[in-house]
């Protein structure tokens, strides 16, 4: 939570009081299950104000921040996931106790996984379905791999996919996928480029529109380099921030990209694309599961780690 006391550091504070209101771990471990204070509010039966003050007042008492506020919601610190596992167990057991045990799927902390928006919804979330319907909860955030993995290390992620092999000890990673990339268009582009050699290919493709993700052209640019060994310097005709709208702008014709082939094998295999250029080596880029070091006190983590590495193997 961004509003933290005047001189609140982020470290525990000499002297802080220690936390024997059973009340304010119940409403925080409402909002760490939950991911939000509204959403704990209504399991409470309380005012999301009064939700906010008892987390505010556990703050202080503790001398650390808990939550970041995000656009919807918030994101626990590592601080915050320490002390859920600490007390998540004994206040259940007092619940059970008390005769007001929690369901299942109250129960259960959420596991963060964060990595590419289009993989994520392509291929992640109907691998995890199984999961879900078997308890497990799942908090997820898209975005580009540096920052995701700023967040991992800060603790607001428990996994994340990335792009790349993190540097350095701080995370552990292990490889995960392999994505092909592949020269694609519409049929009604097809008769430029098809069945010419490689080194016409740059040529022939000049005067059809080009569909990017950014303006710097990433993929493309690799792809380029990779498979005829020259720069690509022309600039996109269209942007979009995410694969899956450059994949519907190419199906519709708006120009010619480069996508993983794993996103457009639908439309491959329908005729709606079409390979401009095949290569004997493809290029591909490696995809991995990373994580902080040690063991996950969440055991769900585990679950998905192991669902995602299995799967990666067929991918």
């Amino acid at each position: 939570m961004s509003d933290t006391e005047p001189g609140d550091s982020g470290t525990r504070r000499p002297g802080a009081t220690p936390v024997t209101d059973l009340n304010l771990l119940r409403t925080f471990l409402a909002v760490h299950r939950s991911g939000s204070f509204t959403a704990a509010a209504g399991l409470l039966g309380l005012s999301q104000p009064t939700v906010t003050e008892r987390i505010r007042s556990l703050e202080r008492q503790t001398g650390r921040e808990l939550f970041e506020r995000l656009p919807r919601g918030v994101a626990p610190t590592s601080v915050a996931d320490d002390l859920a596992a600490r007390v998540a167990a004994p206040l259940d057991a007092l619940a059970a106790a008390l005769g007001h045990e929690a369901e299942p799927h109250e129960r259960a902390t959420p596991v963060h996984l964060a990595g590419p928006a289009e993989l994520l919804c392509v291929r992640v979330l109907p691998l995890l379905a199984p999961l879900v319907e078997d308890g497990v909860r799942l908090r997820i955030a898209p975005g580009l791999t540096e920052p995701l993995l700023d967040g991992l290390r800060a603790g607001r992620h428990d996994l994340v996919i990335a792009t790349f092999r993190p540097r350095g000890r701080s995370l552990v990673a292990v490889p995960l996928m392999d994505e092909e990339f592949v020269l694609v268009a519409a049929p009604a582009w097809a008769g430029r480029v098809r069945g010419r050699p490689a080194a016409e290919v740059p040529a022939a493709l000049r005067a059809v529109p080009l569909v990017a993700y950014a303006e710097d052209l990433p993929i493309a640019r690799r792809y380029w380099r990779h498979v005829f060994g020259t720069r690509l310097s022309r600039p996109a005709d269209v942007t979009v921030p995410d694969l899956r709208g450059v994949l519907a702008a190419v199906a519709a014709g708006a120009g010619f990209s480069v996508l993983p082939r794993y996103l457009c094998a639908s439309e491959l295999a329908s005729g709606a694309l079409v390979l401009l250029h095949e290569p004997e080596d493809p290029p591909l880029n490696t995809g991995y599961l990373v994580r902080r070091p040690g063991r996950a006190d969440n055991p769900d983590v585990a679950r998905v780690r192991d669902a995602l590495v299995a799967a990666g193997r067929s991918w």
